[in-house]
């Protein structure tokens, strides 16, 4: 067994979607494509694309691997049996309009070994991976790294975000660690194992059938602002030359598919292009705020978007409520009551979040659709309507969201399981009325 080089967080290059070239062993990566005929040290070159040939330039991602063995070998997939784990069309039960918020899904006990994987449940999600538009909402809970077990989704990019434990995360192209307060972006079809340095971890994943995630344009706020280029890390070549009797997983087409493999998929040598998984901390994004007057939109605190076919109308956008300082006049209220066209998921990392006195707990998450009506709860909105006037700042919090332009449809597991909050609806019963026909 080989593996080389290791780890130590050294090594990272910065940026988003840029053109990398990165290699293991010196002399690994060709100068050029068509020289020499044959790639260094036995390798074979495969490139792995994420858009189509004739993608716009812009768009288009791509990188040319050069690695021990090639992609195709493995034995036929088989279909896997996992009962929680669903992609589009998400059609099992009937959608209420009603607001739903979730207790957090408990960490297995330790005589159930769960690996990441086999920790996955799906909550919700809208349109169909077949079509390559909408996504999938999953939790994931594990308390066993992945041992001999390589996964890929076919189906769409995974948006991971940790909310208890580190994932290291070994993929074709390298190595990325991401603790609670980063995220983890793996693209759609590269290979990778998780391992878990603290034992257990837990968080959601956004899987994204639509176009890749991408920087929102910043337009008015100018060339500064929100997530920064530089701030994103990718990983540099690290290989496995690594025999044994290993399974490969597939999501393809919605289903788990496993297939035997006589050798670590992870045995890429050197790589180039801007096909690449990449990290970010979320503590990194400039957050924009008013320092006048009422709360602007939370559009301001989007970190990635996937956009759709209609301009400023994201297939999802992934969305952070980080600590940030409220200076605005007259304004020391919680944000304005609201019915969005869009629909949101929102999840909590850790601390509280300031629309919301309680209920909503670090690992738990929360469901408000298409034109259901949501905002602070009574006991939020009664403290923040009569606090003093002064800067205040908003601290030991990381609340996020992912916003869709369709209905996010729970599924069956979701609405029937006992960490569902019964009681939601009763944290805006307590709202008295105010009006007395005075100006």
């Amino acid at each position: 067994m080989k593996i080389s080089p290791p780890n130590d967080g050294l090594h990272y290059q910065s940026g988003f979607c840029n053109d990398f070239a990165t290699e293991a062993l010196p002399g690994a990566l060709p100068a050029t494509q068509n020289s020499p005929q044959k790639a260094p040290y036995g390798l074979y070159a495969e490139q792995l694309s994420g858009t189509a040939f004739t993608a716009p330039r812009a768009h288009n991602r791509r990188s040319w691997l050069y690695r021990i063995r090639p992609g195709a070998m493995h034995h036929a997939f088989e279909k896997l049996d996992q009962p929680l784990l669903a992609s589009g069309p998400f059609n099992q039960v009937d959608t209420p309009p009603n607001q739903l918020r979730w207790n957090p899904q408990p960490i297995p006990a330790d005589d159930q070994p769960t690996d990441f994987i086999d920790g996955l449940i799906t909550v919700a999600g809208n349109g169909d991976a077949a079509a390559q538009v909408g996504i999938a909402i999953h939790l994931y809970v594990a308390n066993r790294s992945m041992h001999d077990r390589f996964f890929y989704d076919a189906d769409g990019e995974l948006l991971i975000v940790p909310q208890q434990g580190r994932l290291l995360a070994r993929t074709e192209l390298g190595v990325l660690e991401a603790s609670p307060g980063e995220i983890l972006v793996i693209p759609r079809g590269v290979r990778f194992c998780v391992e878990l340095p603290d034992g257990v971890a837990r968080g959601y994943i956004c899987e994204n059938y639509g176009a890749a995630f991408q920087l929102p344009e910043l337009g008015p706020i100018g060339a500064n602002g929100l997530a920064n280029v530089r701030d994103f890390q990718a990983p540099v070549a690290t290989y496995e030359e690594r025999e044994g009797d290993f399974q490969l997983l597939a999501k393809f087409g919605g289903r788990l598919w496993a297939a035997r493999i006589d050798h670590s998929p992870l045995d890429v040598v050197a790589w180039h292009g801007n096909y690449t998984p990449y990290k970010y901390d979320l503590s990194r994004f400039n957050t924009i705020n008013t320092v006048s007057f009422d709360h602007p939109d939370p559009s301001i605190f989007t970190v990635l978007t996937s956009p759709s076919d209609t301009a400023g109308t994201a297939n999802v956008d992934f969305v952070i409520f980080p600590p940030r300082w409220m200076v605005a006049e007259h304004t020391f209220r919680p944000p304005w009551f609201h019915r969005n066209v869009m629909s949101e998921y929102m999840g909590l990392i850790h601390g509280a979040y300031d629309a919301k006195a309680d209920g909503f707990t670090p690992g738990g998450g929360s469901l408000h659709n298409c034109m259901s009506g949501h905002g602070p709860d009574a006991a939020t909105f009664d403290k923040a309507s009569n606090a003093e006037l002064a800067p205040h700042r908003i601290d030991n919090t990381m609340a996020f969201m992912f916003e869709s332009r369709y209905v996010i449809h729970p599924t069956r597991y979701a609405l029937a399981t006992p960490h569902l909050q019964k009681d939601y609806l009763q944290c805006w019963h307590g709202l008295k009325k105010n009006f007395n026909g005075q100006p």
